[in-house]
């Protein structure tokens, strides 16, 4: 069974990924968009996104206003449309969690045991996640991107 961390009762509407930051998004063109997401992400997206399996989110209201701030920041030029589905990273509470995913549209973080399938699309993320190599992936509707401790990403089409 998923443990779930944050759902969507336990927080006000104002914190969701999706409500992003004041700064318009510009009108970008689809190849635009994809140079846009093969660009390194910054150290304080990837320091946000990686201490999800902390728990800090939970437990401060503050840190959970840093971690969708992150995010919001990093993917503040792009439309709605092309932000991810969600995150899919390794869980390292130990057993019998292996991965846990945040949802971008309802920012629910759960945490998944081996063989419990992720909702929406975010299964195909699973065996990068489980690598120690990735912070997290990003997962989209058509592609993952893997982003690196260092921020570095590799994007994988489908």
């Amino acid at each position: 069974m998923a443990r779930m961390l944050l759902g969507p009762a336990t927080r006000p509407a104002a914190t969701t990924v999706s409500n992003r930051a004041a700064t318009p998004a510009l009108a970008l063109s689809p190849q635009q968009v994809e140079m846009r997401l093969r660009q390194p992400r910054s150290r304080a997206y990837v320091d946000a996104v990686s201490k999800l399996d902390a728990g800090g989110h939970v437990h401060s209201r503050e840190a959970l206003e840093a971690l969708l701030q992150a995010v919001g920041q990093e993917m503040q030029e792009l439309n709605a449309q092309f932000w991810p589905v969600g995150y899919v990273s390794k869980c390292y509470l130990g057993a019998p969690y292996e991965v846990h995913s945040l949802d971008c549209t309802g920012n629910i973080i759960c945490h998944y045991q081996a063989g419990q399938p992720l909702p929406d699309g975010m299964e195909r993320a699973r065996t990068l996640a489980r690598s120690a190599h990735y912070a997290c992936i990003e997962v989209y509707h058509d592609k993952l991107i893997a982003v690196a401790a260092n921020g570095d990403v590799s994007l994988i089409k489908g």
